[in-house]
């Protein structure tokens, strides 16, 4: 097993969800698992669908099917949930239950794909196979207390609780119906079961730990910040020939009421007519934003652009006058770590951890959330700012220094070496909380 002097990890992963383009578990899980690795340390992944992109540089990817019921519902593709022969899913308790769960409206997933990677990783065991450690990404499920009582220390990332997702959505929801809908769906009961039980918990920012401690009731001393990663090698400046006078960039959902892309439609209003809006979000006519910029005669001065490619996502960063980060809360506030990274200033709300991510990249100015008064001034003071490209280059180094992946597998190894000293003379079967007063990585060693 490995310990505080270096040596190589045998490290699992476990992440019921892989693909990129699924959201932050999956670049989280293919950019950390890559980077251990080219540090020395073994990794094996456990993933459900839709799968990652490949990972030749891991020991081992072990795919764990299911049918994505869930998906299949939220679609309402009922056919394709029962499939051509529905009689099979007689033979698989957890398949009933995942199609009964999607069709009575919970979220079905992280409680099925811990139990399968239960089953897949205790089987493993018991053919000779071996890890010094569990990383769980993001499930939370009830399965990882099983393979914590067989002797496996596990740690789970979680960028902010579903607390939070569960509270946007009850702010979205106009009708009891809907509210019903939202109190059922997010598994938070056991999340918080699994999280209060397990030997740490890795999370994004000090705000998210906080939201963590007091949202989920863990210990503060087993949650651990190690801030989250980001490719800079990718998300780079461009030429600056390109860059645009006066384009606004915004990353964000119009159906997130934490993203606060209403409060922004409301700023373009009060900015000068040659301020133009570039949302990357879904363009379908039944987008709010559509009927917001109508209403506050913007219209003519918005392009959604729907889902773009990375490279596309790039290009818009690189050539943005700013990017514009409206949020109500972030647990991390990735697009403005983003354009740091590629030298964009950046106009941020006062909410969640963007005040911490602002601080490190020092790349933009600070406004009140909820306020389309205060964001169209600080979108008018850097517009009107002669050092604003040298800003986004200072902020550019910065960010580099602190969010590379490289830094962030450091930091991450560390925690894990803290777990497994932490570990050391105990009973292998207990599923005990980490003893009071033990190590934490934190910001300042991130």
């Amino acid at each position: 097993m490995g310990d505080e002097r270096g040596e190589s990890l045998r490290i699992a992963f476990v992440a019921y969800r892989g693909n990129m383009e699924c959201g932050g578990q999956g670049i989280y899980l293919w950019h950390l698992a890559r980077e251990l690795c080219r540090q020395g340390h073994r990794v094996e992944v456990f993933v459900g669908p839709p799968y990652p992109d490949p990972m030749p540089w891991a020991t081992a990817i072990h795919r764990i099917p299911n049918r994505e019921m869930w998906a299949k519902w939220f679609t309402r593709d009922y056919a394709g949930m029962v499939g051509e022969r529905p009689l099979e899913l007689l033979s698989s308790p957890l398949d009933l239950y995942e199609l009964s769960a999607s069709r009575l409206g919970f979220l079905p997933e992280p409680f099925a794909f811990s139990c399968r990677a239960f089953a897949a990783l205790s089987g493993a065991l018991r053919t000779g196979q071996c890890w010094d450690l569990v990383h769980d990404v993001q499930c939370l499920g009830y399965g990882l207390l099983g393979l914590r009582a067989l002797g496996l220390p596990i740690v789970t990332t979680v960028h902010h609780p579903l607390t939070v997702d569960r509270r946007a959505s009850f702010v979205r929801d106009e009708n009891l119906t809907e509210c019903v809908g939202t109190a059922q769906f997010y598994p938070i009961g056991m999340q918080r079961f699994v999280a209060r039980r397990i030997d740490r918990v890795l999370t994004s920012s000090e705000t998210s730990a906080r939201q963590i401690v007091d949202d989920f009731g863990v210990r503060p001393e087993r949650v651990a910040n190690v801030w989250n990663g980001l490719d800079t090698d990718y998300f780079r400046p461009g030429d600056e020939s390109e860059r645009q006078d006066a384009e606004l960039l915004c990353v964000g959902r119009a159906s997130d009421p934490n993203k606060g892309i209403r409060t922004l439609v409301e700023a373009l209003a009060k900015l000068p007519e040659r301020a133009t809006l570039t949302l990357v979000d879904n363009d379908h006519p039944d987008n709010d934003i559509f009927k917001w910029a109508r209403a506050a005669g913007v219209l003519h001065r918005l392009r959604v652009t729907g889902r773009v490619p990375r490279d596309e996502l790039l290009r818009l960063y690189q050539r943005a006058a700013l990017v514009v980060v409206p949020s109500r809360f972030e647990g991390f506030g990735l697009p403005a770590a983003e354009a740091m990274s590629c030298a964009t200033p950046v106009v941020a709300c006062q909410a969640g951890a963007l005040p911490e991510l602002m601080r490190v990249g020092g790349g933009g100015v600070l406004v009140p959330r909820d306020d389309p008064d205060a964001l169209a001034a600080g979108i008018r003071k850097l517009l009107d700012d002669p050092a604003r490209r040298e800003l986004g280059r200072r902020a550019r180094a910065r960010i580099e220094a602190t969010f590379s992946w490289a830094r962030v597998a450091e930091t991450t190894a560390r925690v894990y070496r803290d777990v497994l000293s932490e570990r050391r003379g105990r009973p292998a079967s207990t599923i005990t909380s980490a003893s009071p007063g033990a190590s934490r990585a934190t910001a300042s060693n991130a």
